[in-house]
């Protein structure tokens, strides 16, 4: 019936006391039970009889004011309870951050070169140097030295153009310049083309627990529907976007006709005087600075516009910073998050239906036209071409005049 009494009153009071209060408790709890009494409260806590008499010698010597004994805001004794590992293994902390530490990457007499640096591995090589430790001790060690689980980060743009810096600001100038003459500044670049059919779509969406929607395990593209290819046109100055849906191939062809499809559509109603074009594109694919029938393209539809396009190419491996992939690309995506892309509907519809609380206005329409691949330039094609390049990088920065008819 005690051991019972005790143990009940303990399971009642133990998540609310720390270890000293703890130990002063079931000391009380022996000595008011008198002979026995400390077997009976250790049998009953768990606690140990040793802890269970240094409470009865804390209670014998309460008004006592040796050094030895605590004082009332205290909970151990200065310098009492286990030590640090790092206090007592002056190694560790510098044998852990050799370890860890991102120069010692290639240092071939590592050795954790090639095994992940998951604690458990840390704390297998630390314990070859040595050291006593567990993979939960390297946990808190790691975090305690400034460390945390990461994952890579797309930032090393590879070898740098010397002017990437100044090509961005000759662009910003362009864009404030532009946009205070009301002429229209698009962003323009081609999506990642999309599987259609019913197959898997990254992301998740909310659905009845349990009835995830069924795709196909394997992602062969379907013969009949192949891929889309949308390509995108963003207006930095009224924040909407237009989007063609191809069938086909990503050609300057089929860049040059969404950007004339956004312009009937949506460019010529905000800017009916406008009299030259800014487009921002990337140095490379169908839109890119060495694409000869970009320009090419770009020429008639100067033509056909009677309007200047004046383009601006962002240097190689900084198509990041296009405006049009994290102001319109980004936002689609994750409109269609989870949702799989069944026919070239769902797409243009996903599409047409993306909005941001920023206002974002977004237009889309299927592009059935057969662009073929492969189509040779000529020489004569190209000096016909109208093209003045800015005294800054003219392989950047040129303007395609139209032509007199």
């Amino acid at each position: 019936m005690q051991i019972a009494s005790v143990r009940q009153k303990y399971a009642a009071l133990a998540p609310l006391l720390h270890e000293r209060a703890r130990r002063r408790w079931a000391a009380c709890e022996a000595s008011a039970l008198g002979f026995g009494g400390i077997s009976i409260v250790a049998t009953a806590t768990g606690l140990s009889r040793p802890l269970i008499r240094r409470g009865l010698r804390e209670l014998d010597h309460a008004a006592d004011s040796e050094p030895t004994m605590l004082d009332a805001n205290r909970i151990r004794r200065p310098g009492g309870g286990r030590h640090p590992l790092a206090m007592t293994d002056r190694t560790l902390l510098r044998d852990l951050e050799k370890l860890v530490d991102p120069a010692t990457r290639g240092d071939p007499t590592s050795p954790l070169l090639w095994t992940s640096k998951s604690t458990r591995h840390l704390a297998e090589a630390l314990v070859r140097f040595g050291h006593d430790v567990s993979h939960q001790t390297v946990a808190r060690l790691l975090s305690e030295l400034g460390y945390s689980l990461q994952a890579n980060r797309k930032t090393d743009e590879g070898k740098q153009h010397p002017d990437r810096d100044a090509q961005f600001e000759h662009i910003n100038q362009l864009v404030r310049l532009c946009q205070r003459r009301g002429q229209p500044v698009v962003s323009v670049d081609a999506k990642a083309k999309e599987l259609v059919g019913n197959y898997k779509n990254s992301g998740r969406e909310w659905e009845p627990q349990g009835q995830p929607r069924q795709v196909k395990t394997k992602d062969f593209p379907d013969k009949t529907l192949g891929k889309a290819a949308p390509y995108g046109v963003y207006d930095l100055t009224a924040n909407e976007g237009w989007v063609s849906v191809g069938i086909s191939h990503d050609t300057a062809a089929f860049a040059v006709a969404t950007v004339r499809r956004w312009w009937y559509r949506m460019g010529w109603p905000l800017y009916p005087a406008a009299t030259e074009l800014l487009i921002m594109a990337d140095a490379g694919g169908s839109n890119g600075r060495r694409c000869r029938l970009w320009k090419v393209e770009l020429q008639r539809l100067a033509d056909e516009l009677k309007m200047s396009m004046r383009v601006c190419h962002f240097p190689a491996g900084t198509s990041k910073w296009n405006k049009i992939e994290h102001r319109l690309f980004c936002h689609i995506t994750e409109n269609w998050r989870g949702q799989p892309l069944q026919s070239h509907a769902v797409i243009v519809n996903l599409i047409g239906r993306t909005t941001t609380q920023g206002g974002l206005r977004v237009r889309s329409a299927l592009d059935t036209h057969n662009y073929e691949t492969g189509i040779k330039v000529t020489d004569e094609e190209i000096q016909a071409i109208r093209l003045k390049k800015d005294t800054f990088h003219g392989e950047w920065n040129y303007t395609i005049e139209p032509r007199e008819v």
